[in-house]
């Protein structure tokens, strides 16, 4: 089995709140016309702003239905945290003019938005939930990460846990202490990356051709996780053996995983897609 070489570390989980790296990513559609007060300019800015209005409320009504919660209390904060969220723009799919009968020169635009809770709401939920989150498939997708132990000394073993509320895809990266990239999951050996909700999964294991060995260079590293109700968005990759090395530039690995592939047999300007964002903070030691 080949090892790879992972740094003497000690891990520290972030304090984040439970819902501090949540998001929803959708599909939404806007326009505007010209009419007699607005440039062209002015009414692709007005169609942008349409698309993202409507991001925010089709997030928000799908998070009210979805979060089937007997507390009246949670629900009506985690509405509240989508209502004032911001949304970032993650692919335009269509753009374009039109004539409308009425209307004259008109704008459309269709893009995936990722749609972002407004974070004091979402504390505010997750102080009421923090509990519970990882045992109720009702609430928003939550992902926790973690480690068996709290530090380790060279020649050791680190093992990785991960277990979410619900089912999901996730990609697993270890960013070394010089900034290079390592996908741990999915890997050449084990290219299935669906997980259960409310069980607990160990990395390596099963299929892993791979073990998390304590060795040097120091430094701060991370063990990232990236989920989605829906598949993910893919990256460049070079096959190591064992693992993958990430060729897609850090500051993009966000971006490109949030791509996600929201898939329907018909119209997909219904679906919405919950994403969950954590890591464990690691820190090397000799």
């Amino acid at each position: 089995m080949r090892k790879i070489l992972f740094l003497a570390a000690m891990i520290i989980l972030l304090a984040a709140p439970v819902y501090a790296a949540q998001s929803t990513i959708k599909i939404a559609e806007g326009s505007a016309c010209m009419g007699d007060d607005k440039s062209r300019k002015q009414t692709e800015t007005a169609a942008l702003a349409d698309a993202k209005r409507n991001a925010v409320e089709s997030v928000k009504t799908y998070v009210s239905s979805a979060t089937e919660v007997k507390d009246f209390e949670l629900q009506k904060d985690l509405v509240s945290a989508y209502a004032n969220a911001t949304v970032e723009v993650l692919e335009t799919l269509e753009k374009g003019w039109y004539k409308d009968p009425g209307q004259g020169d008109c704008y459309r635009i269709k893009l995936k938005a990722e749609v972002i809770p407004d974070e004091k709401a979402m504390k505010k939920a997750g102080a009421k939930a923090a509990d519970a989150a990882l045992d109720d498939p009702s609430l928003p997708l939550t992902v926790k990460v973690w480690t068996d132990k709290t530090s380790y000394a060279a020649g050791e073993k680190i093992r990785i846990y991960l277990k979410g509320n619900k089912p999901f895809f996730a990609r697993v990266i270890y960013r070394d202490a010089v900034k290079n990239n390592l996908q741990l999951l999915p890997n050449p050996y084990r290219r299935d990356n669906y997980f259960q909700g409310g069980v607990i999964y160990e990395i390596p294991s099963g299929k892993d051709q791979f073990e998390l060995e304590v060795n040097p260079p120091f430094g701060e590293e991370n063990i990232i996780v990236y989920a989605s109700v829906s598949e993910l968005g893919d990256l460049k990759l070079k096959d190591e053996g064992s693992i993958f090395a990430v060729q897609t530039r850090s500051k993009d690995i966000g971006v490109k995983t949030r791509s996600v592939k929201i898939k329907a047999a018909s119209d997909d300007a219904g679906l919405a897609a919950e994403f969950s964002e954590v890591k464990a903070v690691v820190k090397t030691r000799k």
